[in-house]
């Protein structure tokens, strides 16, 4: 789904966890992952690898994702190699997936897209 040329995720701006939270379920997880192309999750973190002509444009790849993550202050790991990098998003003070994962996933996306 779209609004605006942006998916309904990238649209959105992270919030700060509440106390208690509980992460998505792995089914309400998997419902939305069609919206995240090429993503997959098993339940308590999504992730996507991402393959680059070179070093340089990995390295590049994983500016991008730090500057999503500083705007958002929701950070991911990250397994960078000399031609990929995996991007990997769960929430810690929920112990699983919350919509500050999708919403990054999808800015990621986004940026990712433009580079094509």
């Amino acid at each position: 789904m779209k609004t605006s040329g942006k998916s309904r995720w990238a649209a959105k701006r992270c919030q700060a966890c509440q106390p208690g939270a509980a992460a998505m379920t792995q089914a309400a997880v998997k419902a939305v992952l069609p919206d995240l192309p090429g993503w997959t999750g098993n339940g308590k973190a999504i992730s996507k690898t991402y393959s680059f002509a070179d070093y340089y444009h990995t390295m590049a790849f994983v500016n991008a994702v730090a500057s999503v993550a500083h705007a958002e202050d929701h950070h991911p790991d990250m397994a960078v190699g000399y031609n990929k990098c995996t991007v990997t998003y769960s929430t810690h003070s929920v112990g699983g997936v919350s919509e500050n994962d999708l919403i990054c996933a999808a800015k990621v996306e986004e940026w990712a897209a433009t580079q094509k």
